[in-house]
C-alpha cells in the first residue's frame, strides 16, 4: 500500500507548516486565546485563501477534489501549532453534512463554508447524553410545513464564532432510540436561539446553546426525517479521524520539546537527557506517537469502507490516540517538572489539548466498549 502523499497534499502541508511557524507561534497564540474574540477571523480568511477549507471537497461540489486524507494533512499541522480556529466543527462536520445534503443546501451553505464566509458548529451533545449520539432530549415537532425545535445542546465547540448550527433532534421515538433522529441546519440568529459562551481549558471557545420554539422549514432538514443517525455517525467518525491527526501533530511537538529540554536542563552538572531512565521514557513517548500516526492513517483510509469496518477503525484509533496522548502529555510534564504546567510554557498547553481530544466524540472507555460490541456482532455464530 502506498502511503506517500500526492504533490498537492505535500504542497498544502508545506505551505501550512510554514504559515504556522511564521504566523502562529506560541506567544501569538497565547495573545489570541486571551483576547475577547478568542480567534483570528483574518487567519481563517488566510486558511481559505490557501485552499484549506476547500481541500476535503470534491470538484463537483466546488472543492479541490480531495477527501479525508487532505483533512488529515491539514489537521496534523494544526495540531503542531495548537490552532484554535474551528476547522473540525465547520469544515469536517458542517461540510460533512452539507456535501451529503441537497443541491440547494450545497449552493446556499457549502460554498460559504469553503470560502470561510460561513462558520458552522455541530450541536449534538446534550447534558445527559454522554457520548451516545442517539440520546436526545432536544425535540423537533412538526408544525405546519416545518418543525419547531426545543432543547439544550452542551459544549458546542466553535459556537461563539458560528453563523449556523448543525443540530440533531428527536422527531419521533423514545429518548435513546436509533430511529427518530433528524438533522437540521439552523441559523444562529434564528428567533428563539440563545447561547452562553465560555472558554475551554485547551484555549478554544464553546457555548451552551438553547432552542426555545425555534421554527425551521422543511428545507432545513439534512438527509431523511427520522433516519438521520447513520449520517451523524458517519460524520462523527470523520471528525474522529481528523482529531486523531491533530493529536498526532500535537504529540510530535510535545515529544520534540521534551527531548530538547532534556538536552539543556542540567542536574548535578549533567544534562538530564543523559539519564537512562529518562531516555527510556522519551523512547516510549516516540513509540506512542508513531503508533498513533499509524492508527490515524488506518482510520482515515477506512472511512469509505462498510459501516462496521469504519466504526471499528475509528474506535480503535480513538482508543490508541487517547491512551497515547495521555502518556505523551503526562511524561512531557513530568520530565519538564512543575514548570511544565505553567501558562508560560508551551508543553502544558499541548497536554491540555491532548486531554480534551480524548473526551471529544467519545473517550477511551466509550470506544473500547463500542469496538468490543461491534466485534461481538461481527463474529460468526457457532453451529449447535
Amino acid at each position: 500500500m502506498d502511503f506517500n502523499f500526492t504533490e498537492e497534499q505535500t504542497m498544502i502541508r508545506d505551505s501550512l507548516s510554514r504559515m504556522i511557524r511564521e504566523q502562529y507561534d506560541f506567544d501569538t497564540r497565547r495573545k489570541v486565546v486571551e483576547s475577547e474574540a478568542g480567534w483570528r477571523p483574518e487567519m481563517w480568511a488566510k486558511f481559505a485563501e490557501l485552499g484549506l477549507l476547500m481541500a476535503p471537497f470534491s470538484e463537483e461540489d466546488g472543492g479541490l477534489g480531495g477527501g479525508p486524507i487532505d483533512a488529515m494533512v491539514v489537521m496534523e499541522e494544526f495540531g503542531k501549532g495548537l490552532v484554535v480556529e474551528p476547522y473540525v466543527p465547520s469544515v469536517v462536520c458542517g461540510g460533512g453534512f452539507l456535501k451529503r445534503s441537497t443541491t440547494a443546501h450545497k449552493e446556499e451553505f457549502l460554498s460559504g463554508v469553503m470560502s470561510g464566509e460561513m462558520v458552522f458548529a455541530f450541536a449534538y451533545a446534550e447534558p445527559r447524553g454522554r457520548y451516545n449520539l442517539a440520546d436526545l432530549e432536544t425535540t423537533a415537532k412538526k408544525a405546519g410545513g416545518g418543525f419547531t425545535l426545543n432543547g439544550h445542546k452542551a459544549v458546542v465547540i466553535g459556537a461563539p464564532w458560528a453563523t449556523h448550527f448543525i443540530v440533531t433532534a428527536r422527531t419521533s421515538g423514545d429518548r435513546r432510540d436509533r430511529g427518530g433522529v433528524t438533522v437540521f441546519v439552523v441559523p444562529k440568529d434564528a428567533k428563539g436561539v440563545s447561547t452562553r459562551d465560555y472558554p475551554t481549558v485547551d484555549g478554544r471557545r464553546a457555548s451552551e446553546v438553547y432552542f426555545e420554539d425555534v421554527s425551521v422549514g422543511a428545507d432545513a432538514v439534512i438527509g431523511d426525517v427520522d433516519g438521520g443517525l447513520p449520517l451523524v455517525e458517519l460524520v462523527a467518525d470523520e471528525a474522529i479521524a481528523a482529531l486523531c491527526a491533530e493529536a498526532s501533530g500535537a504529540m510530535k511537538v510535545a515529544h520534540a520539546m521534551t527531548v530538547e529540554y532534556s538536552r539543556n536542563r542540567k542536574q548535578f552538572g549533567v544534562a538530564i537527557g543523559k539519564f537512562q531512565v529518562l531516555q527510556h521514557r522519551m523512547v516510549d513517548m516516540f513509540m506512542e506517537h508513531e503508533q498513533s500516526v499509524s492508527m490515524t492513517y488506518m482510520a482515515t483510509l477506512k472511512l469509505g469502507e462498510d459501516e462496521v469496518t469504519r466504526k471499528k477503525a475509528a474506535s480503535a484509533a480513538k482508543v490508541r490516540i487517547g491512551q497515547g496522548g495521555r502518556f505523551v502529555g503526562q511524561q512531557a510534564i513530568q520530565i519538564h517538572g512543575g514548570m511544565g504546567m505553567t501558562d508560560e510554557l508551551a508543553v502544558g498547553h499541548y497536554f491540555k489539548r491532548l486531554t480534551m481530544i480524548d473526551s471529544e466524540f467519545g473517550n477511551v472507555d466509550y470506544h473500547l466498549k463500542r469496538y468490543t460490541d461491534l466485534s461481538a456482532e461481527d463474529m460468526p455464530v457457532a453451529a449447535e
